[in-house]
């Protein structure tokens, strides 16, 4: 072999030596919570204990309109468990950003200012709101507009919720406002004179008036001073787990509204006249 085929031949085997150093030192893809939740056959989701969105029955099995729709959605993913977590509801996005659990299952209302700090899928339901009053109504509470036109009147609110943000769009003074951690914590200011009404969705509030003594739900409403405040709910994923956000998203829209999805969510108090009628794209524009 000549001294110039020699000096070839040890120059490719140079630099093919140094690129299987390279390529062997390069970092290993890190695995998405998509990949991981595929292989392992499970999945964390966040939920507040907010009957009938998300909640734990006595026995500890998790239900509600969200966790029952992430189950369904998640099954046809090839995802079959589906572990609660159980959050306070002003947690819930930090406790997903610092990854106490993957998805938000808790009926959460899709909002700019969320939309800013995590992903949603595509709204699930749409809903109005309603206010939890003592029996009998004493004080003729209707809506924000009853809070606002009369400053004695006390106006509980959960920490977190978008009622508190509503209520001062209406005029509702922070002075007015009682924030309080969850759905028992509301019914008890009602029911000791704490607070004089407590609001969440109409649902939530025809549920906690169900389950309590001496308080009713009023008539829902859907609109305050002429604006709609009418929500719309999904599923919240870290901004990093695009590609779960996007699996998750193509099997919920082929989901939602067929009779396997109004089956499993009438039971709870949804239905035909709870679907969405609002894109996640809109929601996050405020529009």
């Amino acid at each position: 072999m000549s001294q110039i085929s020699r000096r070839a031949v040890v120059k490719a085997a140079a630099c093919l030596a140094l690129a299987a150093t390279a390529f062997t030192s390069l970092p290993a893809k890190a695995e998405t919570t998509l990949e991981r939740a595929k292989k392992d056959g499970y999945i964390r989701v966040g939920f507040a204990n907010e009957a009938p969105f998300g909640f734990a029955t006595p026995d500890g099995k998790l239900t509600g309109e969200s966790p029952e729709v992430a189950k369904a959605v998640l099954a046809k993913m090839g995802i079959q468990q589906v572990d609660g977590v159980l959050t306070e509801f002003g947690s819930l996005i930090p406790g997903l950003k610092a990854g106490r659990f993957d998805i938000i299952a808790a009926g959460m209302f899709i909002n700019p200012k969320r939309c800013a700090e995590i992903n949603f899928s595509e709204p699930s339901y749409g809903i109005g709101e309603a206010m939890l009053v003592p029996k009998g109504n004493p004080k003729g509470v209707k809506d924000y507009t009853s809070i606002k036109d009369n400053p004695d009147l006390k106006l509980a609110v959960m920490a977190g919720a978008v009622e508190g943000g509503i209520a001062k769009d209406a005029g509702v003074t922070d002075a007015q406002l009682v924030t309080l951690p969850d759905q028992s914590s509301l019914v008890a200011a009602v029911q000791s004179g704490r607070a004089d009404a407590a609001t969440l969705t109409a649902l939530s509030i025809a549920e906690m008036a169900k389950k309590a003594d001496g308080v009713e739900s009023t008539k829902p409403f859907g609109e305050v001073a002429g604006k709609s405040i009418k929500g719309h709910g999904g599923f919240g994923f870290r901004k990093e787990d695009t590609d779960l956000q996007e699996a998750f998203n193509a099997e919920l829209k082929k989901f939602i509204g067929s009779p396997e999805h109004i089956a499993l969510v009438e039971p709870l108090g949804f239905g035909k006249d709870y679907l969405p009628n609002k894109t996640t794209a809109q929601l996050c524009k405020g529009e």
